[in-house]
């Protein structure tokens, strides 16, 4: 099994990050891949086979972390190559909201 799950929506709610610089401002860290639920059901075989896939967009996935799940929002393609590689873990940007969908302190790096 690649990941813990294969969903077809985002479960939690809307979290206001829209752009890339929203983003770049939460660090990068390792995630296993057996850690993430999906939110999507299908990958573009071409956007998997690019080599420049990440050309124009961020190097790191996107995971949100809510009510104790990490749910892989962008970023798909990326986890399954990495997968290919036979590697079982990829650095990933998360965003950790608390239960009631706002931003939690340690999305932010705060005392990291």
């Amino acid at each position: 099994m690649i990941f813990k799950s294969v969903g077809d929506h985002r479960p939690y709610p809307d979290h206001g990050y829209t752009t890339p610089r929203d983003w770049a401002q939460i660090p990068p860290e390792q995630i296993r891949l057996d850690q993430l639920v999906t939110v999507k059901t299908t990958l573009d075989l071409s956007a998997l086979l690019a080599e420049d896939s990440t050309f124009f967009g961020d190097l790191f996935p996107h995971v949100v972390e809510w009510r104790g799940e990490k749910y892989l929002e962008d970023g798909l393609h990326r986890a399954v190559r990495t997968a290919l590689h036979q590697r079982a873990v990829l650095h990933a940007r998360v965003l950790r909201l608390d239960g009631a969908g706002s931003q939690a302190d340690a999305a932010r790096g705060a005392g990291a």
